[in-house]
């Protein structure tokens, strides 16, 4: 063998040994770090529910804007914001071009004058077209103002509006309560119920998503159109139900199993399952498993058991709100 053959051979040799003995630490590496993380633990009952978040805003549930029917000037207006009004009451008093411009030429003339014009060509009133409460004054008296101009905007009802998920519609049912905060008062939740879930459909940011309105049930005082509300529903939840770490479970086939510790600790087996709700964190057992059996947990399944499907956990798309998640009890 010449001396070049020797050289290419030792490299070689060296090379193999280094890939052998990265492996193998690679290796010895992952199983410490997956038995680390296995544990044992005890199944045992509580209370899991499954609650969906949305982010939404306070609105009114209808704005309408008030504009004069005549163009002219505004003589006077009867409300401020936050006033209630009721239907075919006067909201303000209008001048049309012509009554304004012979009152201005009656001004120079006297009182008197001012007076006969006033009896005689009589402003025209701007009437509330349903019941509600002004949200927004946008003109003051002596304002010239034409059609378009808006004098007042009025709303029937401040609501929350949210938009949800085409996946978590089927949560979403007329009449049922929620849970609302908002940023301005975190300390003051109160509750809401959805009045309402839009048949149409919008896309948001590539997001299939349907309006839902609720009705807010003892609003805090300052109820304000425009602030920000999170909105929390309960879409499922057990009582004094058997709890297991979700990440225990093993889902293979459509079938899901657990691996149960025996009495004297030093072996498991697979044991089949039913499983409910899960929050992302515990999951339901309905049948398989009793009160204070050992289970597997949190990693590869000890006592040198392999070839296990990774286990599988529910997982919940965010809303273009971004409000939307599980969140376990």
């Amino acid at each position: 063998m010449t001396k070049k053959k020797k050289i290419i051979v030792i490299i070689l040799a060296v090379c193999a040994a280094i890939i052998l003995a990265a492996t193998f630490f690679i290796s010895k590496s992952k199983t410490a770090r997956a038995a680390r993380q296995t544990s044992m633990i005890k199944v045992r009952r509580g209370d899991i529910s499954i609650r969906i978040r949305l982010t939404g805003s306070v609105q009114p549930r209808n704005r309408l804007e008030i504009k004069p029917q005549v163009a002219g000037r505004i003589e006077s207006i009867l409300l401020v914001e936050g006033d209630r009004v009721y239907k075919g009451q006067t909201l303000a008093w209008m001048s049309s071009s012509d009554r304004a411009a012979l009152l201005d030429v009656a001004r120079a003339k006297g009182d008197d004058e001012v007076k006969k014009w006033e009896d005689t060509y009589m402003p025209a009133p701007v009437i509330s077209p349903l019941d509600g409460f002004i949200i927004a004054r946008n003109k003051e008296p002596g304002q010239a103002v034409s059609l378009s101009d808006i004098i007042l905007v009025m709303a029937d009802k401040l609501i929350v509006r949210a938009d949800v998920d085409e996946t978590d519609l089927a949560h979403m049912q007329k009449g049922k309560r929620v849970n609302v905060t908002l940023d301005a008062y975190p300390d003051d939740p109160f509750r809401g119920v959805i009045e309402h879930i839009a048949y149409e459909s919008r896309l948001v940011n590539n997001v299939t998503v349907y309006e839902v309105r609720i009705n807010p049930v003892s609003p805090p005082k300052n109820f304000r159109a425009g602030m920000t509300a999170n909105i929390e529903l309960v879409a499922a939840s057990s009582r004094d139900t058997l709890l297991a770490p979700l990440d225990a479970v093993i889902e293979r086939r459509g079938r899901k199993s657990v691996r149960r510790v025996s009495a004297s600790g030093n072996k498991a087996a697979d044991v089949a399952v039913e499983t409910g709700i899960t929050d992302g964190r515990n999951i339901e057992i309905i049948s398989g498993l009793n009160e204070g059996d050992t289970i597997l947990a949190g990693g590869v399944p000890a006592f040198g058991s392999s070839g296990r499907s990774s286990n599988s956990s529910r997982s919940n798309s965010g809303s273009p709100s971004g409000a939307m998640r599980f969140v376990g009890r």
